[in-house]
Order: structure tokens, then C-alpha cells, then sequence
């Protein structure tokens, strides 16, 4: 068992207790093949919390300042995680991106860049939109709806894959993609509030 799944278990483990998880639509995620995960962003504890419920490995996007957290920093890139620089282009991270979409893996993002506070589902950056158009990866919608309070319900919904077709198609730009696909989250959320 490698370190991504022993890791998955012991959280699994950890979370299952303190929060009443509802995970609905784990059907509408594509078995194999590329897949892009767009997810809303409302706590810290997002990133594991998709990471147990997602039927597939994880590939995350994560803030560069995490991986300079003593233990932190070398358990991340053993749980498939890998740094990106927030507030600007980093191609190395855009490149690594891609390169997880095209070798048929999962792609985990928070298009939001950063946490709710108000757990209102915020304006996505245009990275969604770059990874969607530039690969031909499934894009799955996912949202968590909380709050995260100990022995309250919390849902993870996975919504289906968004149709890319007519987007690519017609060359919509990264930040009108990006618009699609939180509008995709938003009716999850609405749905399933």
C-alpha cells in the first residue's frame, strides 16, 4: 500500500467519526482517462475531505507556502501534491498540471484560489479554465457543502462531467470556461443545500 492510500485510510478514519459524510454522485466520475475535479473551497480540511470520497487517486495543486512547513513539506509530495505559486503564472505548476491530465490522472482544484469565509461560492480563476481547454480531460464539478461541525452532516457532491465539447469548440477564453465550471458547482450546491 503506498503512502497515498495508507494516508487516505488513517484520515478516512479520522474525519469519519467527528462528521456525518454524505457522499452523493460518486457514479458520474469517469473510471479512468483524464479528469479535471473543480471543487468550492470552504475549509482547510477540503483537500482530504475529497481525497477520501473521490473514487479515483488525487493529484492537488497546493499552495508553495505548505510544502515549507517542516513535515508537512515532505509528506506532500509522497500524497501526490505538488506547489504552485498563488498570484501569478507559474508555468512550472501550469506544466506539471497538464502533464497529470495527459498521463490519464486526476487533477484535484480549488478554483476559488483560497477558502470561503463566508462559505458563499466565490469567483474561480481563470487555471480551471487553462486546464479544461488545454487538455482533453473529463471535468468533473464537485461541491462540498458544510459547515464542518463535529456530528453535523456534511455532503460531498460529484456532480457529471461538464460537456467540453461545444466550449472548445467554439475557443472560449480560460476565464469563461472557469465562469462554466463554477456555475456547474453552484447548482450542486443549490441542488443539495
Amino acid at each position: 500500500m503506498g503512502l497515498y492510500h495508507f494516508a487516505k485510510s488513517l484520515v478516512y478514519g479520522l474525519l469519519r467519526p467527528v462528521y456525518r459524510m454524505e457522499v452523493i454522485g460518486t457514479e458520474n466520475f469517469p473510471k479512468d482517462g483524464g479528469v479535471l475535479l473543480c471543487s468550492n473551497h470552504i475549509d482547510n480540511l477540503d483537500p482530504p475531505m475529497v481525497g477520501i470520497t473521490a473514487p479515483r487517486t488525487i493529484h492537488f495543486m497546493a499552495k508553495e507556502e505548505l510544502f515549507e512547513v517542516p513535515v508537512l513539506g515532505k509528506i506532500l509530495p509522497n500524497i501526490n501534491a505538488f506547489p504552485v505559486k498563488r498570484g501569478m503564472s507559474d508555468r512550472e505548476a501550469l506544466r506539471k498540471g497538464l502533464k497529470v491530465l495527459k498521463e490519464g490522472n486526476v487533477l484535484g482544484l480549488f478554483p476559488e484560489g483560497t477558502r470561503s469565509k463566508s462559505g458563499e461560492l466565490g469567483k474561480g480563476m481563470a487555471g480551471a479554465g487553462f486546464f479544461a481547454l488545454r487538455s482533453d480531460a473529463y471535468v468533473v464539478p464537485c461541491a462540498i457543502i458544510g459547515p464542518y461541525k463535529a456530528f453535523t452532516k456534511l455532503k460531498v457532491v460529484y456532480g457529471q462531467p461538464i460537456d467540453m465539447g461545444p466550449i472548445r469548440e467554439r475557443k472560449a477564453s480560460a476565464e469563461e470556461t472557469t465562469e462554466l465550471i463554477m456555475a456547474e458547482i453552484g447548482k450542486l450546491i443549490e441542488v443539495h443545500r
